[in-house]
């Protein structure tokens, strides 16, 4: 039954990102989403696991906003390619692909925390994660800036 909802799931990203560097960008961001939730797997200390999983319901909630981005970006400029597309599109491919980098960051350093030898060590590494994950935050936040001004 799952894999009828997977097939389904891809032919609406089809339908809706395209195939080309739209469909990427969005993939890439929800990869580093996963990856992020993969490492709160293996948190033991609960504390620290309570500030990382409100950590990663902040990032949860801008893949709605990358998704919302990329199907824009795609009916304005469609893709089936990896050819980044020029004038205010590039920056709003630049952004988003800043945020990927930067969510990737934020759960390599999650994974950090969760090594932290001590509590004190483990609120250091986790207000770490919180900066990380604003840059995310603020780079989806410009790539829709963008993106509203280049249908003005």
């Amino acid at each position: 039954m799952e894999f009828f909802g997977a097939a389904r799931q891809a032919r609406r990203d089809d339908k809706e990102l395209g195939k080309g560097i739209w469909r990427r960008t969005h993939d890439r961001f929800k990869r580093g989403l996963d990856r992020y939730h993969q490492v709160l797997e293996g948190v033991a200390d609960d504390a620290l696991y309570d500030q990382l999983v409100g950590i990663a319901n902040e990032l949860s909630a801008q893949l709605t906003q990358v998704r919302g981005c990329c199907m824009r970006a795609q009916q304005l400029r469609p893709s089936d390619g990896l050819d980044i597309p020029g004038g205010k599109l590039a920056a709003v491919h630049r952004s988003l692909s800043k945020a990927g980098n930067s969510l990737a960051a934020a759960a390599e350093s999650a994974a950090m925390a969760r090594l932290a030898a001590s509590p004190e060590a483990s609120q250091d590494a986790a207000e770490s994660v919180r900066r990380r994950a604003a840059i995310v935050v603020d780079d989806v936040t410009e790539a829709l800036r963008l993106l509203e001004g280049d249908e003005a």
